[in-house]
């Protein structure tokens, strides 16, 4: 996949973006999750001189992570911008003033999982590269560093079962560590350190299969800081 896959939609991309309060009341209050970090980001201050904030974009992975992230990374100017149940297309219609507008030195982009649980329709895997795609550029064309996760493993989802996710997760994995060696974004592994037999999350880091626990969140702080280190470097 190259950056010319998106170039003509994105357009489109960003009319959508900028339409998002009409598109909402059209479909379902606030579909895109708009007013849940107006608040916070209007009483945000701008980086600090020297600040190299980063901002944590995702659904409900990241959402429960940023609570914890005053004892994970101390002194660390890391905003979580995660929203529970939360597809691509979703983020990449909050991504401006969810990300672009703090001005961080560094996104951490988590998702896919919940495209692949169609939790807002059916989605292809293309659908959501496209859309990560989308939200890397977008970071990139305002001097942010990129940091690209993989999605976690998952052999099957609670709320919908039956779909047999794991393979696709890896499929998808593929995808993103291919994009970000050859579009200057850091990828982090997250999958292959947290993985069982079966390519879910074992009991170990989770307590549904989908959502880590503290031992799981605490593996992924120690390799999330060093794709940091890595994206900061590259500034």
């Amino acid at each position: 996949m190259t950056s010319h896959r998106w170039t003509a939609p994105a357009v489109m991309i960003l009319m959508l973006a900028s339409a998002g309060p009409v598109l909402a009341q059209q479909a379902a209050p606030d579909w895109a999750g708009l007013h849940r970090y107006q608040q916070a980001n209007a009483e945000l201050p701008a980086p600090a001189r020297g600040e190299q904030r980063v901002v944590f974009m995702g659904n409900s992975i990241t959402d429960s992570w940023a609570p914890l992230f005053a004892a994970m990374f101390p002194g660390k100017p890391y905003v979580g911008r995660g929203i529970s149940g939360q597809t691509t297309p979703q983020m990449v219609l909050r991504f401006h003033q969810d990300v672009i507008a703090l001005k961080p030195a560094v996104v951490v982009i988590l998702a896919g999982t919940n495209d692949i649980a169609g939790n807002t329709g059916p989605s292809t895997l293309e659908m959501i590269e496209d859309n990560l795609e989308a939200m890397t550029e977008l970071a990139q064309a305002h001097g942010i560093r990129v940091v690209l996760s993989s999605v976690l493993p998952v052999f099957d989802y609670p709320w919908k079962r039956g779909l047999e996710p794991a393979p696709k997760i890896v499929a998808l994995n593929a995808w993103i560590r291919q994009y970000a060696a050859s579009h200057h974004a850091v990828y982090v592994d997250y999958h292959s350190a947290m993985a069982d037999e079966r390519q879910g999350l074992p009991a170990r880091f989770s307590t549904d299969g989908v959502h880590p626990n503290e031992a799981g969140y605490g593996v992924m702080a120690g390799l999330v800081e060093r794709a940091i280190a890595e994206a900061l470097r590259g500034r």
